[in-house]
């Protein structure tokens, strides 16, 4: 039995309460089942009818599309009634007899709500919600449980094992629809919450990384210009460097928000191009000084006038990860900056240093999301947050084209932007 201290406190809904305020909003959706049939006919559980009246009653034919519904029973002639109820009002359902058949449905796919019977052979219903609730990716699953019993403190275990609700045989057609309505709304909701908030703190990780770049290069510019450590013929570059990173902070801002009007509004963003050749004339203007405060230079190397079909915006977005990457963990060394034929309708830009390249066996993980490549600098490591490649990555496979490293020959390392070629 539940101990006293588990019990809600006085004066709170319980779960029942609410429970039974949602299905009776519910049960209004449906209209009376006509119980003057024979419940002794083919639909019945013989000595102990599952339903109260007609399964085969005249229910609306309402396509709810409001999920899927795994019914476990050992019984087949309850299969198929709930079955045939759930079917007729738009729900996808399918069955397992027992509980071992019912974890290798789950391993096949996940419902939206499960149906339990509570008394079965073997693993009956609240060992089955036990594994449920040990698996990460099962514990999620709602667990209605089916039960003759009106015994109190069983009905009270199956809350405490986690069951959502119970619905006793023999039982009304409406209120089983009901409940398993309502039960599958309340899932479908919090999925949905739990898709935006994912989402927005995505795009809470995206932001923040991408405004770094810009500003450490304000930062830069400004401690240069402050400090008084630069020749007096470099200061309007340094205050165009400051003015411009600015500039790529609000344009990010002003694309993110684009993003997510379009994606609100269903339309597309309209199709960009961005040349190479100007993209690796921007990435020496705005990198050369700090390379050259940092005893290194920017070389470039073959450079092709073409057009490619990524937002021009986005490019720089990725240049500037790969561009700081290379400083940060190739302190000293050269960066190359190449433009190369790709495979047919793509073009690469190439962006390679002298440093010491990564380690194999952390190449796998290069792009996972919050990876952090091992340096061995305690300040290098704790200042990334492990998400510039992964994002690179996921922002120009959008666009259609890829993202892949290369050890170097001879030492070092190279990271391949292949590009799709704009059309003519």
């Amino acid at each position: 039995m539940r101990s006293e201290g588990s019990r809600p406190a006085r004066g709170a809904p319980s779960m029942m309460a609410r429970t039974s305020l949602a299905v009776a909003r519910q049960a209004r959706r449906f209209p009376a089942v006509d119980r003057s049939a024979n419940v002794s006919g083919p639909g019945a559980v013989a000595g102990n009818p599952s339903v109260a009246g007609d399964s085969r009653s005249t229910m609306p034919n309402a396509k709810n599309n409001a999920g899927r519904v795994l019914v476990v029973d050992d019984q087949p002639s309850n299969l198929r009634i709930i079955s045939a109820l759930l079917s007729r009002q738009g729900f996808s359902v399918y069955t397992a007899e027992s509980g071992e058949d019912a974890l290798q449905r789950l391993q096949q796919q996940l419902p939206d709500l499960m149906l339990l019977d509570m008394m079965m052979p073997g693993m009956d219903g609240f060992d089955l919600l036990e594994e449920l609730r040990q698996n990460p990716a099962w514990s999620g699953v709602p667990v209605v449980f089916l039960t003759a019993a009106h015994d109190r403190d069983l009905l009270l275990r199956a809350f405490d094992s986690g069951a959502v609700d119970y619905v006793t045989k023999p039982f009304m057609p409406e209120e089983l629809l009901a409940r398993v309505q309502a039960h599958i709304g309340l899932k479908l909701t919090r999925d949905r919450l739990e898709r935006v908030a994912r989402e927005r703190q995505e795009l809470v990780n995206l932001v923040a990384h991408d405004l770094k770049n810009p500003l450490t290069s304000i930062f830069f510019a400004s401690d240069m210009l402050i400090t008084g450590q630069t020749r007096e013929d470099r200061v309007p570059r340094y205050l165009q460097m400051v003015r411009d990173s600015a500039e790529d902070a609000l344009g990010y801002i002003r694309r993110y928000l684009e993003t997510q009007a379009s994606a609100r509004s269903r339309d597309a963003l309209a199709p960009s191009r961005a040349c190479l050749g100007e993209m690796v004339r921007w990435v020496d203007q705005r990198y050369a000084l700090q390379l050259e405060d940092r005893g290194a230079r920017l070389r470039i190397g073959s450079v092709q006038e073409v057009d490619v079909a990524v937002d021009p915006l986005v490019l720089r977005q990725v240049c500037e990860n790969l561009i700081s990457n290379a400083i940060k963990y190739a302190p000293g060394s050269d960066i190359e900056l190449s433009v190369q034929p790709g495979a047919p309708g793509f073009r690469q830009l190439r962006v390679e240093d002298r440093g010491p390249g990564i380690p194999p066996a952390q190449q796998s993980s290069l792009f996972t999301p919050f990876f952090r490549i091992g340096s061995g600098d305690t300040a290098t490591d704790a200042d990334s947050t492990g998400l510039g490649l992964s994002l690179a990555r996921q922002i120009i496979g959008a666009s259609g084209g890829d993202l892949r490293y290369e050890d170097r020959e001879g030492g070092g390392a190279r990271f391949i932007l292949e590009l799709p070629e704009a059309p003519a």
